[in-house]
């Protein structure tokens, strides 16, 4: 089966930067394209890519089509993650990091507003790395994708879980990274995991009448 007129491209560089499954309609409307033609066009490739033995592949999942790696070297993945050094993350990766880690669970949208700039590549980037992962949909909020840190984020930071983050500052990549990233999320009325939130004074109208003894 061959690939109808010059999808191929096209459809591997969107299937590429999504984080989620997306339908065959979906794909030929931003294409503008036959939705059959596309429906073969992803079929042919998926079937080139069985049959090359790449080591990702294109599968229909969840009513849409989805890149990812193959599962028969899913050892080599998880052992090149575990090895994989925290220092050679970048600036920007760090700055997210320290976002979805403080303020879990977080969407995507949440991580922009905080960065003041677009995250999707970033959090791939820590996605593809071990370090953050899928952990529920925001059900108030259009059913955007929630993250948070995983079981080797924990080891690479040598932590027990969670509670124990360290402060933020000692976390952050700069000075000015942890004041951009604290000062946002109080704008932002989004309370820093693990410190505690200000207790709200009493009314003056609350509070019990001085005794006159």
């Amino acid at each position: 089966m061959s690939v109808p007129g010059n999808l191929r491209g096209p459809l591997e560089a969107l299937l590429f930067v999504s984080d989620e499954p997306v339908s065959t309609a979906r794909l030929a409307k931003v294409l503008v394209a036959n939705v059959a033609d596309v429906e073969t066009a992803l079929n042919a490739i998926a079937e080139e890519y069985a049959r090359d033995e790449r080591g990702f592949q294109l599968r229909e999942v969840a009513g849409g089509w989805r890149l990812g790696t193959h599962p028969g070297f899913h050892d080599y993945i998880e052992e090149y993650v575990l090895s994989w050094d925290t220092r050679k993350l970048s600036q920007a990766a760090l700055e997210a990091l320290a976002v979805i880690s403080y303020h879990q669970p977080v969407t995507r949208q949440g991580v922009n507003a905080v960065r003041g700039v677009n995250s999707e590549a970033v959090i791939a980037s820590l996605i593809e790395k071990g370090l953050v992962r899928e952990v529920g949909r925001d059900r108030d909020g259009g059913n955007a994708i929630l993250y948070g840190t995983t079981r080797a984020f924990l080891e690479k930071f040598g932590l027990k879980d969670i509670s124990e983050l360290p402060p933020l500052a000692e976390f952050a990549p700069d000075a000015d990274t942890e004041r951009a990233i604290r000062d946002r999320l109080n704008a932002l009325e989004m309370p820093l995991f693990g410190e505690p939130e200000d207790e709200e004074e009493p009314d003056d109208d609350d509070a019990e009448p001085e005794s006159d003894e």
